[in-house]
Parts: C-alpha cells; structure tokens; sequence
C-alpha cells in the first residue's frame, strides 16, 4: 500500500496538521450546501475523510453522510467525531457499489497520492459513477504551479511538544514531503508523495470521467480561481442529467 496508509492514522500527522481545524471544516459545509442549495436529508459522500471534521458538520446541517477513507484508524476517530454518518474503511478507487449520492466532496489535496496517473482517473470515473444524474462534485487541491514557486525546502515546526523536521522537493512530477518527528530521544519519518497535478490537467481528467465543470475557485471563501495568487484550486462539477 501507499505512504498514506502509514501516515494518515498516526497521532504525528493530527499534531503537524493541527490548522485545518474546526472552523475550517465548517466553512468549508457552509459553502458547499450554500452554493448546492443542499436540502436537509440530501445523500452526501465526504470522499478521504479523515478524522470526520467535514462530515460533522454535514451531519450536522441536516445532510444523510457517509464518509470514505483508507485509514483504519482515521475513520475509528471519525466514527466518535460524527456518530450521525457512516463511515467506512474503503479505497476511494473503487466505487461503492449500487450506491448513488447527491453531492460528493474531496477536500483538502486528497488526490494525486498514487503512482500512476491512471489511479487518479479511476477516482474521477468512480466519483461519476456514485453521482445521482445532476449530482454535484467539489474537488480542493493545491494550486500546483504557485505552490511549486513558493516552495519552502526546509523548515522546523513545533506541535504539542513534537519538534518536526520538514524537508520538501519535487521529484519528476511528484511533490515530495519528508517529515522527521522527533518526541524526545524518539525519532519517525513518514513521507508524503503528491503528484504535482495542474488545474488543466484535473479538468481534463473530470472531463474525461464524464463531469461537466461549473466553476473554480479559492478555497471555500468562493473567490474565483487566479492562477498567478490563488493558494487553492477548486473545481465545482456536476454531473449531466441525460
């Protein structure tokens, strides 16, 4: 399996990730049921869930959600954050079978981790797939080409009295993360592979699975995308009625 199934349920991965908080995930379902026109009991997929953050507050609006993701230990956390979703340990490749959504999101770059490029498609075909005809898709990756021009190289951060070692570097096309957590005499490294997918590239590639693009924007603020300053590229798709 990838680096993710490593990393992703480790304590070290919610200390060093700590910012993407609450108020947040709340944002982030304000704009989405905003911009959808959501109505309370609307089927609704939260796709590389997490720890649950978004799927509580989905939940929480009056959403029916389920929730994805490939760690184990993620989703055992995000089964006490949410008790109203359903969660379940599943590779977001593979479409759940005879299921259909009205709305599906994947925040927070959680596509682009596996080695082939194919692999990625193969989540957009199963995003279109699970979609009720008209059914709505948001994606939020980074803005690849200003992350890649304001890349750091190195730095030291300190979370709840870890001291993490950051290094950073694009390999071919792929944005690598080392990351050395150090907990007194203790040391783990995890590493975080990214393919460093471009806007046209993830338009492409939804427009291939069959997805009708409606819009890109910033973050969930709703700014309209600008390739030069935008930190977040987010596409806003749907999915055709016939």
């Amino acid at each position: 399996m990838g680096w993710y199934t490593r990393w992703f349920g480790t304590p070290y991965y919610k200390l060093l990730y700590g910012h993407r908080d609450d108020a947040d995930a709340a944002a982030w379902v304000e704009a989405i049921i905003g911009r959808w026109q959501l109505e309370p009991g609307a089927n609704v997929l939260d796709l590389a869930c997490g720890r649950g953050r978004h799927a509580r507050h989905l939940a929480g609006s009056g959403m029916r959600v389920t929730g994805l993701d490939i760690s184990a230990e993620s989703i055992s956390e995000a089964r006490i954050a949410a008790p109203a979703a359903r969660f379940l340990v599943h590779d977001m490749r593979e479409p759940l079978k005879g299921e259909r959504f009205d709305a599906i999101c994947c925040l927070f770059t959680s596509m682009g981790y596996f080695d082939e490029l194919a692999d990625d498609q193969r989540v957009l075909d199963a995003v279109n797939e699970m979609l009720t005809p008209g059914g709505r898709f948001v994606l939020d990756f980074m803005n690849t080409p200003l992350v890649l021009s304001e890349l750091v190289p190195e730095e030291e951060v300190e979370a709840g009295g870890v001291a993490f070692r950051i290094t950073r570097c694009l390999e071919g096309d792929v944005l690598v993360k080392r990351i050395v957590a150090m907990e007194g005499a203790r040391e783990h490294r995890f590493e975080e592979r990214v393919q460093a997918l471009l806007p046209d590239q993830i338009e492409e590639m939804a427009v291939r699975a069959g997805l009708v693009i409606e819009d890109r924007t910033d973050g969930p603020e709703l700014h309209p995308f600008d390739p030069a300053r935008s930190q977040r590229f987010v596409l806003w798709t749907r999915k055709p009625i016939a």
